[in-house]
């Protein structure tokens, strides 16, 4: 089996603001992580990556935001999106008046 692509958009919310997804299904789990997916969730604001989701080989599953990592417990790629959207919410919150 090769990888399956489950999942690839870009959302625009602003003039210079977005989002990219891609998830995949793929045969085995990366070194890291436990489970069959690959993905690279970024969110994006006048060229600067603001917040991060990847499970990058032999790191397993973590984020990125303000240029901190730490990890991530993957569940489903359903409550992937959703917890990277609630992080784009709260990014926009505490980032309004800049």
């Amino acid at each position: 089996m090769k990888a399956v692509p489950l999942l690839r958009t870009r959302i625009i919310y602003a003039d210079a603001v977005f989002a990219e997804l891609a998830i995949w299904q793929i045969p085995k789990p990366v070194a890291g992580s436990a489970h069959r997916f690959k993905y690279r969730l970024a969110y994006v604001v006048h060229g600067v990556c603001v917040l991060r989701y990847d499970n990058e080989d032999g790191k397993g599953d973590h984020r990125h935001v303000r240029g901190k990592e730490g990890a991530y417990a993957f569940t489903t790629p359903e409550r992937l999106i959703a917890d990277f959207q609630r992080d784009i919410s709260r990014w926009k919150h505490e980032n309004r008046d800049s």
